[in-house]
């Protein structure tokens, strides 16, 4: 029997690579969801455990805090063992983690169970990341990102939503019981999908008695720390994703607070309200994936030039949306800005992947884990959950903005390095595991 064609860039037939993109799509879904319904449970653990929101936001920077711990040695084990296996028990391990949840009867347990999820979740991205820069030609590698991280408003809109309805009719407990159940199915799966094989931590090096001559030698530990500290593109980026991952979680879990306060909602259609504006982040990830991929041919740092512009653009809509304008014209606004502010993740994501050597992509993106995590998504439930609790919800949605000047400003320096960096590295063909 004849196998599949393979196309040029591709390791596996287009069939497959789609059918693998779909489950990791699914994953990062399950992820968000399992990450965020507790953000939509706020009111009800308030209720039954008297708790402040300093609390409730130190459940979802739980998790964040994991990441931040385990990500790296995962990523360790992502580059060096496998991507297949190392996914699959994380997925299973979250998975199972969201369903103690249920079985929870303190804060301490619950607490306790949030960080098991964050130590299950710490090596998805970095393994996902690595596994779609492998499996679809460079020139495609925004435009895959921007799909695969639409999977994030996705899954947060979808875990906010449900854990509202969810827990408005049955109870808080069994909405982190159900949401467990479809991510552990898919996690399964995984364990018999194909994989590349993992690369050799090798670079060519010139002859000095014969320049013309070169040959392949082990990289040193020098060499390994040079790929990540001597390129200011990838520093930048790094730090320039905190800016708008901070943003991000703090809209994903105080949102439904904020309409909750400042415009006296119930419970259930302040969640939907939320979830209607981190939902229509779908569209910026995959459309900003495919702009950025388009204006490359043309203009070689479009990855770090438009997320400076996109972010700039959110901005101006945070703030005018919670500082300025009130009403329709203020979620007009903010549907605008979920739309925008998920746009600049294709093109950083792609940046982390293109500078490095191909057998250290995903540690590079758990270095951007680790960076956005601990600035970003740690900080910012609990910052906000503080600042309201110091003054109220509405000053620390008037200050949020801030956040997305300084990735602004970090995106648009970085951008002046992007194409020297990508100069320096290793060219490596990968290989379709057995």
């Amino acid at each position: 029997m004849n196998k599949p064609e393979i196309a040029p860039g591709y390791l596996f037939s287009k069939r497959y690579t789609n059918y693998l993109f779909i489950l990791l799509f699914l994953l990062y879904m399950f992820d968000y969801v399992d990450r965020m319904v507790i953000s939509s449970l706020f009111p009800f653990l308030k209720a039954e455990w008297h708790l402040t929101d300093t609390q409730c936001g130190s459940l979802v920077s739980a998790v964040y805090a994991s990441i931040v711990l385990f990500t790296f040695p995962i990523s360790i084990l992502i580059d060096r063992w496998s991507r297949r296996k190392t996914v699959g028990l994380m997925a299973i391990l979250w998975s199972i983690a969201t369903g103690l949840g249920a079985i929870t009867g303190t804060f301490r347990q619950l607490f306790t169970t949030r960080t098991l999820i964050g130590v299950g979740e710490a090596g998805y991205a970095p393994g996902g990341t690595a596994m779609i820069s492998a499996i679809y030609p460079q020139e495609k590698r925004s435009w895959m990102m921007g799909l695969w991280n639409a999977s994030i408003p996705l899954g947060s809109a979808i875990g906010v939503a449900i854990g509202g309805i969810i827990a408005s009719h049955f109870g808080w407990r069994h909405a982190l019981g159900i949401v467990a159940i479809p991510g552990f199915i898919v996690a399964v799966m995984f364990f018999f999908v194909k994989d590349y094989k993992t690369v050799g931590l090798v670079k060519n090096q010139s002859n000095l008695d014969k320049p013309a001559e070169r040959k392949v030698v082990k990289m040193s530990i020098v060499d390994l720390f040079r790929e990540f500290t001597q390129k200011p593109s990838l520093i930048f980026t790094y730090f320039g994703m905190s800016g708008v991952v901070f943003t991000t979680t703090a809209m994903m879990t105080w949102l439904p607070t904020y309409f909750i306060r400042v415009q006296e909602m119930a419970v259930k259609p302040a969640g939907l309200k939320s979830s209607v504006v981190m939902l229509l982040a779908i569209i910026g990830a995959p459309v900003g994936g495919y702009l950025v991929d388009r204006w490359r041919k043309r203009k070689v740092n479009a990855r770090m030039l438009f997320p400076a512009i996109t972010t700039l653009i959110s901005a101006i809509f945070m703030f005018l949306g919670f500082t300025v304008f009130k009403g329709q014209l203020q979620y007009l606004l903010l549907l605008s800005m979920g739309i925008s502010i998920t746009a600049f993740v294709s093109s950083a994501i792609a940046v982390t992947q293109d500078v490095v050597h191909a057998g250290l992509r995903a540690i590079s993106y758990s270095i951007a884990v680790i960076v956005q995590n601990a600035i970003g998504s740690m900080l910012a439930p609990v910052v906000m959950g503080k600042i309201s609790d110091l003054t109220n919800i509405q000053t620390a949605f008037n200050l949020l903005p801030l956040a997305l000047l300084i990735a602004v400003v970090l995106f648009f320096l970085g951008s002046f390095y992007y194409e020297k960096d990508l100069n320096k590295v290793e060219k490596i063909n990968l290989e379709a595991a057995e």
